[in-house]
């Protein structure tokens, strides 16, 4: 008898006990694939990967539990009831009885996922670790254009807008926002709430195309159906959190110029009054409750009290980051000429501090008002030119969010080629390549902080030891002479004059013989010291190959992937230096020219 014989009849184990293929899941539920694909996104359930796949490699596999789990759940039916109830509006419009049709589409039952939400997230920190997709795909479709076609509605592209909007307010009221970066995809955002970093992609404020062959709308509006309610429920409770009523109602003379943010801000405000009397109230009933807990402590534990107060004050201040992204742009107004992107710098700016204004309808302060103190501008030229305020291109407001510091405006002023925009979300140190603009970042960085860094040209291998760093493969046999010069050198000028300074004191004059003298001897030293340095490369080569040798073969293959890893890292970084090198040259040439 073969080993994985099983009689007819005889119970199933393994994997084919555990997984059951897609159209086996098919036939179990007894829906469509439509239907099915609608049921795993709603629940978040997704294929499996059994080890052994008994059906062969191209069939889809599904864990027997999750199948069960979709079986058991009442949306199946509710899903069964809208579907049968389409099936009699598309009948009632083949009879061109349209009367009827309309009837039935006014009274068509709608699927609430507000259980599903809850179900799915328990916890309010679980809704936002989950938060990146939602919120990129409802302000994908904040900036869609309605379509019948691919069954976009109206409605949907505006509720996907009002909650990107209320999503981004409250960002902006909490100056939660930490890093902006604008590439050819988007605008990347990232927030931290409640210690969870957030982010998240918007398209650019341009008319958007909407491709026919690459894309299933489909499951996106699915999966956007299901994200509406998500995001809902974060904003419903975010907003509560700072004691502001939560749908906000807009003033639509606003929402009529399309300054929606702006909108929120001011209901924030108008909300701010009573959220003060509901702290106040708060604090007086903490306070009852603490002389409450004074009487019921024992006199022998006077600094228990003393925790509870300082635990209570502790959740009350705000984190570092809030305070020094709050600082940023105080004290400063702006204002935004045509052609910037308005949406994203009406939430960007009041998200550090900033008061900004616009051209048009509702904007709050006008061009002409003398107390700005800069003006965004996108063009080659600018007209009318105010001396009250600097005349910057967007690009500004951008990295000085990512530096934290104002820059200085020489670089971005109006009809100038502006700096490289650097990633905020990429580690040059890493990556093994840092651009020149980031290290000019970097001194300006320690120049506002009073700090002090080493000179340009004097590097971490000036402080350590030049043999230790060659035998790491860091530096070449050269390199790690010339440091240890370098070095020599350094340590037999600090010596000398730490003797000068001892002897002035002692009323001495410092001779030029003894001078001389540790001249000659660090002389000795160093030729000692290059004699003495081994060949470290080689030596770093065979003890690399001796491990290589005793590793297992899964180790070895994981060691030769990572070696090839680092190669390719190395060989991207090399190619940077070259494009520099090039840029560089060629810009000299066009000088001399």
């Amino acid at each position: 008898m073969p080993k994985h014989y099983r009689p007819p009849g005889k119970k199933k184990e393994g994997n084919a006990a555990r997984y059951i293929t897609r159209s086996q899941t098919l036939k179990h539920l007894q829906v469509n694939t439509r239907l099915f694909r609608k049921l795993c996104i709603y629940k978040g359930i997704f294929p499996r990967e059994p080890k052994k796949k008994f059906r062969g490699n191209h069939q889809t596999y599904y864990h027997l539990k999750d199948v069960a789990f979709i079986r058991h759940d009442p949306i199946l039916e509710e899903l069964r009831a809208k579907s049968t109830y389409t099936k009699k509006v598309i009948k009632a419009k083949a009879k061109k009885n349209k009367e009827l049709a309309d009837i039935l589409l006014k009274r068509q039952p709608e699927i609430k996922l507000d259980r599903l939400v809850l179900e799915r997230y328990p916890h309010f920190v679980d809704a936002l670790r989950d938060l990146d997709d939602p919120l990129t795909l409802v302000h994908l479709f904040a900036a869609l254009p309605a379509s019948d076609r691919l069954r976009i509605e109206v409605k949907r592209v505006h509720n996907c807008r009002k909650l990107s909007h209320e999503w981004q307010a409250y960002i902006a009221r909490t100056h939660k926002l930490r890093k902006v970066f604008i590439s050819v995809k988007g605008i990347y955002y990232q927030a931290e709430v409640e210690g969870q970093k957030i982010t998240w992609l918007t398209p650019h404020g341009m008319q958007q195309v909407l491709p026919d062959d690459d894309v299933v709308y489909d499951v996106l509006l699915t999966f956007l159906e299901f994200y509406e309610t998500l995001l809902a429920f974060v904003n419903f409770k975010l907003y509560h959190s700072i004691n502001v009523k939560y749908p906000p109602i807009l003033d639509p003379r606003l929402e009529a110029s399309a300054a929606e943010l702006y909108a929120l801000s001011r209901y924030f405000d108008a909300n701010s009054r009573p959220s003060e009397q509901v702290e106040a109230t708060q604090s007086e009933e903490a306070e009852l409750r603490l002389a409450q807990l004074q009487h019921q402590l024992p006199s022998n534990e006077p600094g228990a009290l003393m925790q509870l107060v300082k635990g209570a004050g502790d959740e009350n201040e705000e984190d570092e980051d809030t305070k020094e992204c709050k600082e940023l742009f105080k004290n400063m107004k702006f204002f935004l000429s045509r052609e910037v992107p308005r949406e994203s710098l009406l939430f960007v700016i009041p998200a550090f501090g900033g008061i900004v204004s616009w051209e048009g309808e509702g904007a709050p302060f006008s061009e002409a008002d003398q107390s700005i103190t800069y003006q965004i501008v996108d063009r080659p030229t600018q007209g009318h030119v105010y001396l009250s305020r600097e005349y910057v291109q967007p690009q500004w407001v951008y990295d000085c969010v990512n530096t934290r510091i104002i820059l200085p405006t020489e670089a971005y002023m109006v009809g100038r080629v502006p700096p490289p925009h650097l990633s905020p979300f990429v580690d040059n140190e890493a990556e093994g390549y840092v651009p020149d603009y980031a290290e000019t970042i970097k001194r300006l960085k320690a120049a506002a902080e009073n700090e002090i860094l080493p000179m340009p040209g004097v590097g971490k291998e000036d402080l350590d030891d030049p043999q230790n760093l060659l035998a790491e493969g860091y530096i070449t046999r050269a390199e790690a002479i010339e440091a240890a010069e370098r070095k020599q050198k350094m340590m037999t000028l600090e010596k000398q004059y730490h003797d000068e300074l001892k002897m002035e004191l002692q009323g001495m004059q410092y001779s030029s013989s003894a001078s001389d003298l540790d001249k000659q001897k660090s002389d000795e030293y160093m030729e000692s010291r290059e004699e003495s340095l081994p060949d470290m490369p080689q030596i770093s080569n065979d003890a690399a190959d001796m491990s290589k040798l005793l590793m297992s073969r899964k180790k070895r293959g994981l060691y030769e992937a990572m070696k090839k890893g680092q190669e390719r890292k190395k060989a991207h970084v090399d190619l940077l230096k070259e494009r520099k090198k090039k840029i560089e040259s060629a810009q000299k040439s066009s000088k001399k020219n």
